[in-house]
């Protein structure tokens, strides 16, 4: 078997270029991607780019991803590739030197508006030998509402500007009327365009370091090894994946619901295969489209397939030679997972791509138990627009803000706490500071949400809670994008769901009203105040089976509360001195409630569902024991039952959850 540098020789050897010469290209090939990341950090114009919502890639003369930057958005790898063949697909021959070309049409493999990517072929004499291709998200493409994120959009012409692969630069010279019209639609003209030559400028950066290493070892030998690389990936995916054994496995995840259909929660359906060195993946037991910006295309649908499987084989490279080992049907078209034009698609992050993804995690976590991991928080964003009253001018602002959260708990260990989402695992966390310097939007709060981790053997990492007061503001919106409010971040082998998603938004002198987890254009004004919590991960195994030990540990830690340490561990934590953070296990009376718990927890996942939520309403159940003890699912602002929704999540319940219990009936505290 190949060691894991591509340079490994012997007999049998697949590589034409010699070991030294190899390894030092591949590695070059790394280091120009990742001083593109350099290059936009430092010249970039909106605080989202600087925040890290932006790729990079360096192709081949066909397209093929030959290598990607270290700290990338996930959602992005698996379409850059996309990308740039649309631009070979549309211009053909007419590509010459000094040409510079911009897209971000999701129905050609992109993403979604947001997401422009600007492609610069590279020429050694008269050949093209790669692209160069920087992905950024700017904080503005026009559309319906401040941030191009709106939810009430049904197809893309509310969601903003969408470009087809159109040339920005033509034989070196910078066409200011093209791009003049691109960043007038914009809210942010200045913004977009600084962003726009920060990519080109990274761009760049690639055409003179490709070009210098062409110089030093000949044409040849680089496109050599740029196609040998891939050719390595390729190889050593296919050795791995042959270690696996054979079989076929699925499940499935869901959107919260579909607005034209009423309540009820929208499956993305997930089948794997293995056979031999291939891996096929059948999503075609997916739902329709949904009525709403939630739906996927083609190229972040197949992302997703690539971030979930690349997950479980973290020590591979990943460039086109790792696409080369899936197969994937996506089913027929118009479904939530494979869009077409015109529907609505911009907020797919929030929605089919992270249900693609955690239902891949699911299923591999069956064939390699050892890295199993359940489900993890996904994106969400806040966008607060309007006029700023600092500036004498009242200046557009975009208060634009994801947030961290929970990962899902691992085979022996815990999730990981207050991590950016899978969407974008190299995302920052926005600086305060500078997000108050740059709008009239105040944060409050932003701490560890406790109680937000599912339980389990092994908890899943806590989400985070960010409050905020909105200032010196005038004709200014509020939009949300969302998921998870009803299709709650689950647990696996019998561990729980985290918490609802959503917003609560507080009018100035008002009482707090719940918004959901999915709006847009919601008139706010000087004094309102909001807050939202982000998910956990979900917890893995019994949470019965969890040390009591570490279950004080997280109490002292402020990750569990007293309560839920009852409810959900079945462990009675007496607290002796907070101040002193001085707490003990009664043990006695754990080993009692954990008997009750397993006595009675699988009857409460058939108990009335309407007497549950009547007891919500009254005050003696909470929102954790509903979805973690009776699987019941209300509207989280009226209290109302939503009859199906509870179904399908009792359901699900009932798949990940009751087998793993029934394993563990006979366990000791």
């Amino acid at each position: 078997m190949d060691t894991q540098s591509p340079a490994s020789g012997g007999p049998g050897r697949a590589y034409s270029l010699d070991p030294v010469t190899l390894e030092v290209l591949k590695n070059s090939f790394s280091t120009i991607v990742d001083q593109m990341a350099e290059q936009i950090l430092r010249t970039c114009h909106s605080f989202v780019m600087y925040a890290r919502d932006f790729s990079s890639a360096l192709c081949d003369h066909e397209g093929n991803t030959v290598m990607q930057g270290s700290a990338d958005i996930a959602v992005h790898v698996g379409t850059l590739h996309f990308t740039a063949k649309a631009v070979i697909e549309a211009f053909g021959d007419d590509i010459g030197p000094g040409d510079v070309f911009a897209v971000n049409d999701p129905y050609l493999g992109g993403t979604h508006f947001c997401d422009v990517r600007i492609v610069r072929p590279i020429f050694a004499g008269s050949e093209i030998i790669g692209y160069s291709q920087s992905n950024g998200h700017w904080a503005d493409i026009g559309g319906s509402v401040p941030g191009s994120f709106d939810v009430n959009a049904k197809e893309h012409f509310g969601e903003g500007l969408r470009l087809p692969p159109i040339r920005i630069v033509h034989r070196g010279r910078y066409c200011g009327d093209v791009v003049r019209m691109i960043v007038s639609n914009t809210r942010a003209p200045e913004a977009a365009e600084g962003d726009l030559h920060a990519q080109l400028e990274a761009t760049r950066i690639a055409e003179i370091e490709l070009l210098r290493l062409v110089a030093k070892y000949g044409r040849e030998t680089v496109v050599t090894a740029m196609q040998e690389v891939q050719d390595y990936v390729e190889r050593l995916t296919r050795q791995r994946v042959a270690e696996m054994p054979d079989g076929t496995w699925e499940t499935i995840d869901f959107l919260d619901y579909d607005p034209a259909n009423g309540e009820g929660l929208v499956p993305v359906k997930v089948r794997m295969t293995i056979a031999g060195d291939r891996i096929r993946y059948d999503l075609s037991g997916s739902a329709e489209a949904v009525a709403t910006f939630l739906n996927g295309t083609f190229g972040s649908s197949f992302s997703g397939l690539v971030t979930g499987t690349k997950m479980f084989f973290p020590d591979l490279p990943l460039n086109s030679g790792f696409y080369r080992v899936l197969d994937v049907e996506l089913g027929p078209p118009g479904t939530v997972v494979n869009a077409q034009w015109p529907t609505a698609v911009t907020g797919f992050c929030s929605g089919s791509y992270g249900k693609v993804v955690n239902a891949v995690f699911e299923l591999w976590s069956h064939v390699q138990p050892q890295r199993a991991m359940a489900c993890c928080v996904d994106i969400e964003y806040l966008l607060v627009g309007g006029r700023d009253r600092r500036t004498p001018d009242g200046d557009v602002f975009m208060w634009y803000d994801w947030m961290v959260g929970g990962w899902g708990g691992r085979n022996g260990k815990d999730g990981s706490s207050a991590t950016s989402a899978v969407f974008g695992v190299g995302e920052a966390v926005q600086p305060l500071e500078g997000q108050e310097r740059l709008c009239p939007v105040v944060t409050t709060e932003h701490q560890i949400a406790t109680d937000s981790g599912g339980p389990g053997r092994f908890r899943g990492g806590c989400g985070v809670r960010k409050g905020g007061v909105l200032t010196a503001m005038r004709g200014t919106v509020m939009s949300y994008c969302c998921d998870r409010a009803r299709s709650i971040t689950w647990g696996i082998q019998g561990g729980l769901p985290s918490i609802p998603h959503g917003v609560w938004l507080t009018r100035a002198g008002g009482e707090p009203r719940y918004m959901g987890a999915i709006f847009s254009n919601v008139p706010v004004g000087e004094g309102d105040r909001f807050t939202r919590p982000s998910a956990g991960g979900g917890g893995l195994g019994d949470p019965l089976e969890r040390d009591p030990a570490a279950v004080l540990e997280d109490v002292i830690d402020e990750y569990v509360s007293v309560g839920r340490a009852r409810r959900d561990y079945g462990v009675i934590v007496r607290e002796i001195d907070r101040e002193l953070d001085l707490f003990e296990v009664d043990m006695e009376a754990t080993r009692s409630e954990r008997r009750r718990i397993r006595a009675e927890r699988i009857g409460w996942l058939s108990e009335d569902p309407e007497g549950v939520a009547g007891r919500f309403r009254s005050g003696e159940l909470d929102v954790l024991d509903l979805v973690r003890q009776f699987g019941v699912i209300l509207d989280w602002g009226t209290g109302q039952l939503l009859p199906q929704t509870t179904a399908q999540y009792r359901e699900m319940l009932q798949r990940r959850a009751v087998p793993a219990w029934l394993a563990t009936e006979g366990g000791a505290a």
